[in-house]
């Protein structure tokens, strides 16, 4: 064939290769080629950072840059133990490089085992390759659960049914026949097929679907939002602050005193660890959970998880281990179709499940029945796949006529009907139950086929997770409400879900039944806990109408009809076993596929939340104290009462240190909404305090028993030392060991620099008369 590369098109519009690949495919050759030439299907999208934009980010910041200013300034106007502060800014950001290149390497070995793959025909032989090495004219083959990587024209379509709601909104399955286009990020709900790739790489139509998803980053949350509103109101302060500081100390001191007094009110001001000890504490929680095995693809779903108050489950593979297994073969009684029932039922379900993509059902039976021989009749002539909306599927045999397998409620129209009892009864011991039903009319498109007659029921059971039970009760204990939405028969559900604790599980809700109006939809899910029958549009609209109620609400799930549900929830929750599609658009992949690992990423998510709100308190009350004695200073004309080093103990001892510890620290605190609230109503009082208490001793040490400055400055020091310690102490309970060491130690550090005469010297500090301490004291 010929290897040049189809024209180019714009992404928008219909693509048509420059020649047909050979149904045997491409060929090595071929293949070389088109990768040599970079016609491949990688957009240059990563799972994290590169090494170098990690540096870049961690030093050219907005705060290293302001620092970065005033260590200059010290630096040339010294002396240099004024410049201490530049050790913290160094630190700052070698730990911010370490942890997050330790996350990368983390992140990008678990997105090597979470990375899509696709099957191609090359050289007459199907291979499963990562869908990056996809290259233009390559045949793809499709089957259910599969997310499309690259756009194409359909070469070959048996049943085959495409979801494109993810790129159009669309939520109805779109049947797909030869010469039709398929797109990138839409996936296969039904059939099986296969398509020519026709615009790979940047020229598909939504490439960055799966890669986006799978990025390392931090978007948009409650804390990251709060935290970047504190940031920008501190500039906003800073500036003007800053600039009334110098032209003040300008007035009345030379030039290199201004200039001292000047740095150390804006390194003060900056909360330089802040950012820092988040992001730390995101990395940290994302590589404790990947030696628990799950790959966070959204570095906030950390902290999202842990504000989930709904939780919505499926049932398989959430509460059972997914895997179901052929249980049992009820024959129905006899009716018009003659002839032995139990021979030919297990004859039709062995045709059924000789199916060249079988899915979990046709696989379970597999088995049990073995596939009868064409010369017997059992020669397929047409087929419909099964899909989550239908729940059933069929197919026509020449000598045999149609026989159509799926849930007893969507193939049986009699409700009364002693078939559809039977089932029932059945299902509401927590087996999945399936009808076997005949017909003599041939399929027509994907209609279900008229007089259809019963004529066996097909049980399926399911391994009930051992430690499901176990997990409920973590989130019931926790105050978080769950639902279990599945598409199997709702008695089947509801007897499972209450073999695993689940509170009110009751019968059931037949999803059937639902209303269309979203608040009717809230409400019945405010009132009901399990539902069966559910289709992925239904699911995606369940999880909008808990939302519409304020509910922070966390999908589960695996299959490729989940999907949607999992795109829409706050927090998508998939199982690394489960479709491609799945993973994709979930935030939260768990790899083993365990949902005990669950309460532990609930648990990880609240010591986030909490221990950075104690970061945020330490480092806002800093800033807070630091503009009002700036502000101070500018009203009253004052010399600037201290060098920047004696901010530098302040900050290290009471601030940078032990809030190091405390946001690594564990905390089980349930997540309470209001997070930049009351971070203000603790910083402001708290700064007020430490800013008015030092101004009093530096006003006594100085005017009221004219001190030196120095003893002046180290009065002030002093006393804003010690309040910096009782806030530190407020921010640590409730007291355990190590919290107790930790606090012991910062007031033995500052005690060690105070009472040795090298240190005192280093620090500019002369320690005032035992009266003058005294005034301060109290």
């Amino acid at each position: 064939m010929d290897d040049n590369s189809a024209t180019d098109v714009a992404p928008d519009a219909p693509s048509t290769p420059a020649a047909v690949t050979p149904d045997d495919g491409l060929s090595t050759a071929a293949v070389a080629q088109r990768t040599s030439e970079g016609r491949v299907n990688d957009t240059g999208e990563r799972t994290s950072r590169t090494i170098g934009e990690i540096v870049r980010a961690n030093v050219f910041t907005r705060f290293n840059a302001i620092l970065g200013t005033m260590l200059a300034v010290i630096l040339v106007v010294g002396p240099i133990q004024d410049g201490l502060f530049g050790f913290v800014l160094i630190a700052n950001a070698l730990i911010g490089i370490v942890q997050e290149v330790r996350a990368k390497r983390t992140l990008d070995q678990l997105a090597v085992l979470n990375a899509p793959t696709a099957r191609v025909v090359r050289d007459g032989a199907v291979a499963e390759i990562a869908v990056e090495t996809v290259v233009l004219d390559d045949l793809l083959e499709l089957r259910t659960g599969d997310q499309i990587p690259c756009d194409g024209l359909v070469r070959t379509a048996d049943g085959l049914e495409i979801d494109e709601s993810l790129l159009t909104g669309e939520s109805d399955p779109v049947e797909k026949q030869v010469g039709d286009e398929v797109l990138s990020g839409s996936f296969v709900v039904a059939g099986s097929g296969r398509f020519q790739a026709t615009r790979v790489g940047g020229d598909a139509y939504a490439r960055k679907l799966a890669a986006e998803a799978r990025k390392f980053q931090l978007t948009s949350s409650e804390l990251m939002d709060g935290i970047n509103l504190i940031l920008r109101i501190i500039t906003w302060i800073l500036i003007p602050v800053s600039a009334l500081l110098f032209w003040r100390q300008l007035a009345d001191h030379p030039l290199d005193e201004a200039l001292r007094g000047t740095v150390a009110g804006v390194v003060g001001m900056v909360p330089e660890g802040l950012v820092l000890l988040t992001s730390i504490a995101f990395g940290v929680a994302s590589l404790t959970l990947a030696r628990r095995k799950v790959l966070v693809q959204e570095l906030p779903a950390v902290e999202g998880l842990a504000r989930v108050d709904v939780v919505c489950l499926d049932k398989t593979g959430t509460l059972t281990e997914g895997e179901i297994v052929f249980d049992e073969l009820v024959v129905l009684a006899d009716g018009s179709n003659g002839g032995d029932r139990d021979v030919l039922a297990r004859a039709a379900l062995g045709a059924l499940a000789d199916d060249e993509h079988p899915n979990a059902t046709a696989a379970a039976l597999a088995p049990a029945f073995p596939a009868p021989a064409t010369s017997d009749g059992w020669s397929r002539t047409k087929a419909v796949a099964f899909s989550s909306a239908r729940k059933w599927s069929a197919a026509s045999f020449a000598g045999h006529g149609t026989w159509v397998m799926g849930a007893p409620e969507m193939v049986l129209d009699d409700a009364s009907s002693p078939a559809r009892a039977q089932a029932d009864e059945i299902a509401a011991g927590g087996r999945r139950t399936l009808v076997l039903a005949h017909s003599d009319v041939a399929l027509d498109g994907e209609a279900r086929p008229a007089g259809l007659e019963p004529v066996a029921l097909v049980m399926f059971s399911e391994k009930v997770r051992p430690d499901a039970a176990e997990t409920l009760a973590y989130f019931h204990e926790q105050g978080v409400t769950l639902r279990v939405i599945s598409g199997d028969n709702p008695r089947t559900v509801a007897a499972v879900a209450a073999k695993v604790g689940l509170p009110d599980a009751g019968e059931g809700y037949d999803a059937r039944q639902l209303p269309e109006d979203q608040d009717e939809l809230a409400a019945v899910l405010e009132e009901h806990a399990v539902f069966g029958r559910v289709t992925p549009h239904q699911k995606r609209a369940m999880v909008g109408a808990l939302q519409s109620r304020g509910h922070v609400v966390a999908m589960t799930g695996d299959g490729v009809n989940d999907a949607l549900a999992l795109k829409d929830a706050d927090i998508g929750v998939a199982m690394g076993s489960g479709a491609a599609a799945t993973r994709a658009v979930a935030q939260l992949v768990l790899l083993d596929g365990k949902f005990a690992v669950l309460p532990g990423v609930v648990a990880e998510g609240r010591r986030v939340i909490a221990n950075i709100e104690r970061s945020a308190n330490l480092f806002v009350s800093k800033t807070a104290y630091a503009v009002i004695i700036a502000i101070a200073v500018v009203i009253a004309g004052w010399r600037y009462p201290f060098l920047p080093r004696h901010l530098t103990i302040v900050s290290t001892f009471t601030i940078g240190i032990p809030g190091f510890f405390l946001a690594l620290a564990p905390n089980s605190r349930r997540y309470i909404p209001g997070f930049i609230l009351r971070v203000l109503r603790f910083t402001i009082p708290a700064g007020t305090v430490a800013a008015a208490a030092a101004l009093v001793a530096y006003w006594l040490a100085r005017y009221a028993n004219d001190l030196s400055v120095v003893e002046s400055r180290t009065t002030a020091a002093l006393v804003l030392s010690a309040v910096g310690l009782w806030i530190l102490v407020l921010q640590a309970r409730p007291f355990n060991w190590w919290k107790t060491v930790l606090v012991a130690s910062m007031v033995g550090s500052i005690a060690v620099i105070v009472t040795v005469a090298a240190l005192r010297d280093f620090y500019a500090l002369q320690l005032p008369p035992s009266k003058v301490g005294l005034e301060a004291a109290l």
